[in-house]
């Protein structure tokens, strides 16, 4: 019995090192495989969490640069009213403008020389008749007929408020307050490269 007994001391001890290793062993790969899909989890979430602030990201993004294409479409759209809102300013305020030129000698003297030369222009070597406002005065008149072809003829048009209007041959240069005014449009577009330019 004493002989069994060291023997089977021996054995249970083998058999215990034997379960400790196996434990250890398995204990040991479900941790490795614990650590492994610790890991994985926390790649797969750090992913996820990358990926919902990627597009987090994208939609502040998007609506930021909705805001932007907003506000730009809403800056042009005050700058379009303000703009339209100076040219009616202007074209209420031009007529009243122009007539205050034609009544000061040197301006009136200026917007003459303006017509005439574009009439020399347009129809050089021509006898012109000449429809003037009632008060442009004769001197003036007089001084500027030295200037041209002495068939001329100058005639006082009670239409007229302001400026001169030069015909030859079916061909007119409309330098009158009207004829002025009649090129809106044109005003118009210059007004606004004055506004651009000087903004």
């Amino acid at each position: 019995m004493n002989s069994i007994e060291p023997s089977a001391c021996a054995l249970l001890e083998l058999i215990e090192a034997d379960r400790a290793a196996r434990c250890a062993q398995i204990l040991n790969e479900a941790r490795g495989r614990a650590a492994a899909l610790r890991a994985q989890a926390q790649a797969d979430a750090l992913a996820r969490v990358r990926q919902a602030f990627g597009e987090q990201r994208l939609r502040r993004n998007e609506r930021i640069a909705a805001a932007q294409a907003r506000l730009a479409t809403q800056r042009r759209l005050h700058e379009q009213q303000r703009s339209a809102a100076l040219l009616r300013l202007a074209w209420e305020q031009l007529p009243g403008e122009l007539l205050a030129l034609w009544q000061k000698a040197d301006s009136r003297a200026a917007w003459v020389a303006q017509v005439l030369a574009s009439a020399r222009e347009r129809m050089p070597g021509r006898a012109w008749r000449v429809l003037h406002a009632p008060d442009w005065p004769a001197a003036e008149r007089q001084a500027t007929l030295a200037g041209l072809d002495p068939a001329t003829q100058f005639e006082a048009d009670p239409a007229i408020t302001a400026g001169l209007r030069v015909a030859a041959a079916g061909n007119v240069i409309d330098g009158t307050l009207a004829g002025l005014l009649a090129e809106r449009a044109e005003f118009e577009a210059r007004l606004l490269r004055l506004l651009e330019e000087t903004s």
